[in-house]
């Protein structure tokens, strides 16, 4: 099944993309995993998902910890932490 990464602010500034469609490999279950297989995607992406504490996930648009499974989620987003103001 084919999946929506959105990525945000300095996220997508590193990648430089805001979105894609992929279709995940059988093995990548979490989001971890996922952040595992888009860091070896190069550089850009290495840098984005260089340091995890500074980094926070959703899946269809509700926010999870990165060792949340993806199951049958359609949208995945990765953006920095949240803060008020």
């Amino acid at each position: 099944m084919e999946r929506t990464i959105v990525y945000f602010a300095w996220v997508r500034e590193q990648i430089g993309i805001g979105e894609e469609r992929i279709v995940l490999p059988a093995d990548v279950y979490t989001l971890a995993d996922l952040v595992k297989l888009l860091a070896a995607r190069g550089s850009g992406y290495a840098l984005a998902f260089a340091d995890l504490t500074k980094l926070r996930g959703a899946l269809d648009m509700k926010m999870v910890p990165l060792n949340a499974m993806i199951g049958d989620a359609k949208e995945i987003a990765f953006f920095p932490p949240v803060t008020g103001g």
